[in-house]
């Protein structure tokens, strides 16, 4: 499947707006995906299930098959003989991410523990190595707790891509990239996301399994 910016744009006109910020964002997800840089995600409420989500479409087929690496099925098929064979031919080729808000044990440990505002801060500071890159998803921009972990982020070395509303609050002064939306209402900023990170899901699934 081919889903270009001008298919999106042509899509969702309201975004013809922010064209410059989504090729900046297709470019910067496409290399690190590329470089096999790792992607942590991270939202609240409706914006942590987008985080999900976008995970989701990362870790497995999205839109087009994605076979394993040769070398990584002969392996499974000389280990294991016909059961290497098939768990090779089941696996799909993945881009490494993981969602921030799915960890419940460690979140609310380091919640009651520590401190709530800072439970995705502490997640980019252990998962996130100089190269990697953090996705921070803030309707308003102001969500302390992506913040905080953009901050973190910048500080080891990781990219930053915001997806927030037209404001931009807070969150935009801290990415390399932030794609602030035309909307101000939390849903119709909602609903203007998940049209643009299933096109980047795309994009950088085609730069990997042309």
């Amino acid at each position: 499947m081919i889903y270009t910016l001008d298919q999106l744009l042509e899509r969702y006109p309201q975004l013809k707006c922010i064209t410059r910020n989504l090729a900046a964002a297709r470019d910067l997800v496409v290399k690190k995906a590329q470089e096999g840089k790792l992607f942590l995600v991270a939202g609240n409420g409706g914006s942590s299930a987008d985080a999900d989500h976008i995970v989701g479409e990362l870790m497995k087929s999205f839109a087009r098959k994605r076979p394993i690496e040769d070398e990584t099925a002969r392996q499974l098929s000389n280990i294991g003989g016909e059961t290497g064979s098939r768990i090779a031919s089941n696996l799909e080729g993945a881009v490494k991410a993981i969602c921030l808000s799915s960890h419940q044990a460690l979140s609310t440990a380091f919640m009651n523990d520590v401190d709530p505002s800072l439970v995705y801060a502490q997640q980019v500071y252990g998962y996130g190595d100089p190269g990697d890159i953090f996705i921070g998803i803030s309707t308003s921009g102001n969500a302390k707790n992506v913040v905080s972990a953009a901050l973190v982020a910048r500080a080891k070395g990781l990219s930053v891509l915001g997806l927030t509303g037209e404001a931009g609050g807070a969150l935009k002064e801290h990415c390399d990239v932030c794609i602030q939306v035309p909307e101000r209402e939390t849903f119709k900023v909602q609903e203007l996301h998940l049209p643009i990170y299933h096109w980047l899901c795309i994009e950088i699934e085609a730069a990997l399994w042309p």
